[in-house]
């Protein structure tokens, strides 16, 4: 019976022994994951300035004479705040941008516990590479762009972030450049893909700057009159500019205490025109 009993007791050892050297190997981070993480979507990290009702060319399409919006001015107020915000952001993330975009056109392959997307892209005619690297943790996943120009600078991190596992949230830090190698924008985002909603958020985070903690907050809404809003805080003011309009008819408000000098909505209708807020 002791015989049975010790040989029962070495079966049952090398088991343990032979599985947990199975565990062991499976939980070897080098090893590759079944499936590459999904890229978090362009409009986590592109702000879609294009929603705000006829941005491209507000004064020359409604015939109205540059600097003088006249019955326009609660809407032409929101444009210019908005279009401020979209020209800096296009000439300064040129770069980081374009090699965002790209990525979506390549398929990863696994190196030293990453996914890593590695490709050329252009920017203004000039060539550029890039790789994005995935790291997959508990929680989600953190993201590494690296981008290099050849002869001037060579696997920059030009931006890093993080997102959850479902894709309803995350972040990014974006570099300025590298001869200036700080941290310069940090972008929150969130979105709802069952209740088509989602927001997104570019905040200044430059060091000592005078307008560390401005910001420009974008999103689209479920319910209500108004659908989509900017908000848009100068902090070298310490002000507010806040924007709310409907996608669909084009109507809107904006409440901008520095500029019209109260705390109360401004109205435009369906023709940008000023009104009464209802």
């Amino acid at each position: 019976m002791k015989f049975v009993n010790n040989r029962l007791f070495l079966v049952m050892l090398s088991f343990l022994l032979m599985n947990g050297i199975i565990l062991n190997c499976s939980n070897n981070s080098t090893e590759p994951e079944q499936n590459a993480p999904e890229i978090p979507p362009q409009s986590t990290f592109l702000m879609d300035f294009s929603a705000f009702p006829d941005n491209a060319s507000p004064l020359p399409r409604l015939n109205i004479p540059f600097g003088n919006t006249q019955s326009h001015e609660n809407w032409g107020w929101s444009v210019f705040n908005v279009l401020v915000w979209n020209t800096a952001l296009t000439v300064t993330l040129a770069i980081p941008v374009a090699a965002f975009v790209h990525s979506f056109n390549d398929e990863p392959e696994f190196r030293d516990g990453s996914w890593v997307w590695a490709y050329t892209f252009s920017v203004g005619g000039i060539q550029h590479s890039a790789e994005l690297r995935a790291t997959t943790v508990s929680e989600g996943v953190n993201w590494e762009m690296f981008i290099s120009k050849q002869g001037v600078y060579q696997n920059f991190l030009w931006f890093n972030g993080f997102s959850n596992l479902p894709l309803t949230e995350g972040t990014w830090t974006l570099n300025k450049n590298p001869n200036e190698p700080v941290p310069f924008m940090g972008i929150e985002w969130h979105r709802n893909a069952q209740q088509n909603t989602a927001d997104i958020k570019y905040t200044n985070i430059v060091q000592g700057g005078a307008e560390n903690g401005g910001y420009i907050f974008y999103g689209s809404t479920a319910g209500g009159p108004y659908d989509r809003f900017y908000d848009i805080f100068n902090k070298g003011l310490d002000n507010h500019t806040d924007i709310e309009w409907d996608h669909t008819s084009k109507e809107g408000r904006v409440m901008d205490q520095h500029h019209f000098q109260d705390s109360e909505w401004h109205c435009w209708n369906n023709l940008l025109e000023d009104i009464t807020c209802p």
